[in-house]
């Protein structure tokens, strides 16, 4: 069975989805491919449906009911993940922000003695195509204000494309993370070097959505900036047994 499954959660991702599909498909390792779809009203899930068909027993669909959050799909594909014994359980976008491409560098990376990695816009310099310099500064100094307030060494705190070793992934303890937002991917990174893994980051070119809506809002950057806060003062009362 293969070792590498690529979780990607949509809500109408119409214009994405088959191109990203067939992408990942299409590397030199035998990726698997998990989707968790909340109801795209727009048929996401009936494109990744009929490509089932041609990629019988590489990919799978789990559906939600409606928009319940970038965090708690994040936490389903990670479940059934474990569930099915992957040993490398990848988080990925969409849209093409992140480069399929890169997939590859991140499980080296594991492969290499990381237990988890992150694919970092910020490691080296600021690698962003396509954003307003608005969004950079915002995303760029949220990870300046992770740093300063959890006191983790981390360049690219809100990252989304990540890998983690399955072992980390069984270690945390999924249902006691919280946010469902931007600052799931915080809360993620914080959790696992708190349990005493090995974090790292490796270099990658962001580039923003050229197809699709942005699902990012004011609301997101809320609760990442006093969840921030709240996070590090509750982990003062919790233990976390090394993995």
């Amino acid at each position: 069975m293969p070792d590498s499954i690529v979780i990607i959660p949509t809500y109408n991702e119409k214009e994405n989805i088959e191109r990203m599909i067939r992408k990942v498909f299409s590397l030199p390792h035998d990726f698997h491919i998990l989707v968790i779809d909340d109801g795209s009203p727009d048929g996401t899930q009936n494109i990744v449906k009929q490509l089932q068909l041609e990629y019988s027993g590489k990919l799978f669909i789990e559906e939600r009911a409606g928009k319940q959050g970038l965090g708690t799909a994040y936490i389903h594909g990670f479940k059934w993940a474990i569930g099915h014994q992957y040993d490398y359980i990848f988080e990925m976008d969409a849209d093409f922000s992140h480069n399929p491409d890169d997939l590859l560098k991140l499980r080296d990376a594991c492969i290499n003695g990381a237990d988890a990695v992150i694919g970092s816009r910020y490691i080296n310099g600021v690698n962003v195509v396509n954003w307003p310099m608005s969004r950079v500064l915002m995303s760029y100094f949220a990870s300046v204000y992770v740093r300063f307030i959890t006191g983790i060494n981390i360049q690219d705190a809100t990252a989304g494309f990540m890998c983690y070793k399955r072992k980390v992934l069984e270690t945390i303890e999924l249902n006691k993370i919280k946010f469902v937002g931007y600052a799931f991917q915080i809360e993620m990174k914080y959790t696992t070097i708190k349990h005493g893994f090995k974090l790292v980051e490796v270099p990658i070119i962001f580039t923003d959505r050229t197809a699709g809506t942005s699902k990012m809002s004011t609301s997101i950057f809320r609760e990442a900036f006093f969840g921030v806060i709240q996070m590090k003062i509750n982990s003062i009362f919790r233990k976390y047994p090394e993995g």
